[in-house]
């Protein structure tokens, strides 16, 4: 062994070597285990991984991930179970068009220019390129997939799988197609989720507005002829279609039923009752747009209000508003409508307001909710499924907290727009007849869900059919990640079979209702089992001082940097060390710094018992002691370290069991450096008896197994530079450590 251990000359080298070996498959992995068959019952144990966009790199998130089902993986792995650690990448609609369509800018192109076909060609191509950047990059952290497995999102199986959702869910008439208030984002040009917005604190101003009273109300108390909304968006107010109080405002109750003059348009519209007005944002009066708000949307629905879109998808104001304004943009719109206000002497006042404003979370633009004629699919039925999975404890949520998070986004769940404005994606099955008059003629001459586009249209039977432009939210496919990855929908399939449900889900909670919620009850509605049992919500990494880490705030960490400079052994023991029960790490590199230099301990540590194993006549069978007659010869210091080592191995089972990773890091290391290194090795200086060499070699050859999910590279060359006297094969794959082992003698 060398004086120093250097990671630069140990990890690819040993990544090799498993990569060469065919133990990151499961198939070849139940060969090995079938040959030493006293490992375990070859039960199957399965985690699919995540899939990280094709844009992503690897970030400090990723890494504590992977590192958490790595560990999780790596020891089912010795206890002897047939592991599947199922690797992929996600298409990522959004993320992905952006970066081509960047590119394309750069080179004075858009995609319109090239047309659909050849800009999906160009996507591909840079897929192939740059999209498995960040898979390379978990080989470097050491992650220990099933490379033979890898899955993507757009992969034909995979394509078949999200096809058949689709049909499965529109012909049980669960999916629909209508108009409803959605955040679009005018850069993009597409539909987003509320879950698919971030949000940034702006200045701002609230303006109060007077909206005159069609007729004088006669009150001896109160003479009024106007009612006063406050909104931080004048521009839609063209769009109006009522004024809505809280029933319980008494301020208000003499004016409900009665009709306001809408400033500028001077269309009369009727003040309503609503019990989800806030009497205490501005006047308690509010204006009610239904096809630019989404709770204005739902007021508007259960009044049958009629709807005015004077907000278009490029975010131009449209000749509903009036000539005008037409062709405006909001802001332009916004400014001469307040003027315009002011002459008539509408404006009451203005006040300075900081208010959030929800952004895309990819272009960064601001969301414009409007009315939008989208597909659907209803929650209903989904969402109780998913709902008592969890109330049945059929799934258990790590933290338990998240639970609640969990339950309370199904309790207020609202139907899910599945549908994009994209061109990279999964294109909805749906063909639409091209003859407009045909489509007058004959009832339901419109559009057919479909797998292969018809000739004709099958029921005008004369029109040529076209598939819609609309692709499927990249979250609809990713739902179906745990199923389809293993063979769904052909219900045979070999891997479904073996490996399905899975048993271990880990995530961040930023998705847990975007993702995880979506899986679960794809599972339980396509297989009637849910997908998986345990959730791991692992915590969230920020910067030392408690800041969110970001790449273009420049608060990011690459983990590929740590890893070049400490070695990833050194990074995954830092990660790990830092995850101790918090809902965030507040991260500090010196954990890795320790990690660096606990890596350098044990390999001392490994050195110094080679010296002392030189021609020693010490054995250790199947990495046990050879033979119990010794065991009288034990010193009172040997067995209290036995001891130790049992009870540690003991402690560490169980943390990791209860996904207690940090607290077993803390465990391996403070047994390893105050009770293995500072007082035994110290003790065995003094004691050159074969007891305590026979002692040494069998802590050390446990310690490695037990730190090998924790720091695999290392532990690897230290198992491979033991002064065994038989064949040990590979670490990976070698016998989990057992609790107590019944050893009596100790005690």
């Amino acid at each position: 062994m060398y004086k120093a251990y250097d990671s630069k000359l140990v990890e690819d080298k040993i990544y090799k070597i498993w990569e060469k070996s065919g133990f990151f498959n499961p198939d070849k992995l139940s060969e090995k285990l079938q040959v030493n068959s006293k490992i375990g019952l070859l039960k199957s144990y399965c985690i699919v991984l995540p899939p990280p966009n094709v844009t992503g790199n690897l970030h400090m998130g990723h890494a504590l991930n992977a590192t958490i089902q790595d560990i999780l993986i790596r020891k089912k792995r010795m206890q002897g179970y047939k592991t599947l650690w199922l690797p992929g990448t996600d298409h990522a609609g959004i993320a992905t068009q952006n970066v081509v369509e960047k590119k394309l800018k750069k080179e004075n192109k858009n995609r319109h220019n090239l047309g659909r076909e050849n800009f999906i060609k160009l996507v591909w191509e840079w897929k192939k390129e740059y999209g498995n950047n960040i898979l390379k990059q978990l080989k470097k952290l050491g992650a220990s997939c099933d490379w033979s497995r890898k899955r993507f999102t757009m992969d034909k199986n995979y394509a078949n799988a999200v096809e058949k959702a689709f049909i499965y869910y529109y012909k049980k008439k669960w999916i629909y197609k209508g108009e409803r208030v959605v955040n679009w984002c005018k850069r993009c040009q597409t539909s987003l989720s509320d879950l698919e917005l971030e949000y940034e604190e702006e200045k701002s101003k609230l303006w109060h507005i007077r909206y005159p009273l069609k007729l004088k109300i006669k009150n001896k108390k109160l003479k009024i002829n106007y009612i006063v909304i406050a909104t931080t968006r004048p521009e839609t107010m063209l769009g109006d279609s009522a004024i809505a109080v809280n029933p319980k405002d008494a301020r208000y109750k003499n004016l409900i039923g009665t009709y306001v003059i809408l400033p500028i348009l001077n269309r009369a519209i009727p003040i309503i009752s609503d019990r989800s007005v806030d009497m205490k944002f501005g006047t308690g009066a509010i204006k009610v747009t239904p096809a630019h708000d989404i709770l204005d949307s739902l007021i508007g629905e259960k009044n049958k209000l009629p709807i005015y879109k004077v907000i278009n998808q490029l975010g131009k104001i449209t000749k509903i508003a009036g000539k005008k304004y037409e062709g405006l943009s909001t802001k332009d719109a916004r400014e001469k409508i307040v003027i315009e206000l002011e002459k008539q002497n509408l404006i009451e006042k203005i006040v300075d307001y900081n208010h959030r404003v929800s952004k895309c979370y990819r272009c960064s633009s601001t969301i414009e909710p409007l009315l939008s004629n989208q597909w659907f699919l209803k929650m209903d039925e989904l969402s109780k499924k998913a709902r008592n999975a969890a109330q049945k404890k059929e799934i258990s949520f790590h933290p338990k907290n998240w639970e609640k998070v969990y339950i309370d986004w199904l309790n207020n769940i609202r139907d899910w727009c599945i549908s994009r404005q994209l061109w990279w994606g999964h294109r909805i099955p749906v063909y639409f007849c091209q003859n407009k008059k045909e489509k007058l003629k004959i009832k339901n001459c419109n559009f057919i869900v479909s797998e292969k586009k018809p000739k004709k249209c099958p029921v005008c039977k004369k029109c040529e059919m076209k598939q819609s432009e609309d692709v499927l939210d990249t979250w609809f496919s990713s739902a179906l990640w745990p199923i389809a990855t293993l063979g769904w929908p052909n219900k045979n399939a070999p891997d479904l079979k073996k490996f399905y449900p899975t048993q271990v889900l880990a995530t961040s909670r930023d998705i847990i209702n975007l993702w995880v919620t979506r899986m679960i009850f794809s599972g339980i509605e396509f297989t009637g089992k849910k997908p998986f049992t345990d959730i791991i919500i692992h915590p969230t990494i920020l910067t030392r001082d408690g800041k969110r880490m970001s790449k273009s705030l420049g608060t990011g960490i690459d983990p590929e940097i740590l890893i070049e400079k400490y070695g990833a052994d050194a990074t995954r023991f830092g990660l790990i060390y830092q995850m101790m029960g918090g809902q965030n790490i507040h991260f500090s590199e010196d954990s890795i710094i320790a990690g660096k230099k606990f890596a350098n301990k044990l390999w001392n540590i490994t050195r110094f018992i080679n010296i002392n194993l030189e021609n020693s006549k010490i054995q250790i069978t199947n990495y046990k002691f050879k033979s119990a007659s010794w065991q009288t010869k034990l010193s009172k210091k040997d067995k209290e370290i036995l001891k130790k080592l049992y009870k540690t191995i003991e402690s560490v089972n169980q943390d990791i069991d209860k996904y207690k990773f940090g607290q077993a890091l803390h465990n391996i290391y403070d047994f390893v450096w105050r009770d293995f290194a500072d007082k035994y090795i110290e003790y065995s200086k003094t004691k050159n008896t074969d007891e305590v060499k026979q002692v040494l070699l069998f802590i050390v050859t446990n310690i490695i197994k037990l730190l090998h999910p924790f720091m695999p590279f290392i532990t690897e060359e230290i198992w491979n530079k033991l002064k065994f006297k038989e064949q040990k094969g590979l670490l990976m794959v070698s016998e989990w450590p057992k609790s107590l082992d019944n050893r009596k003698f100790l005690f």
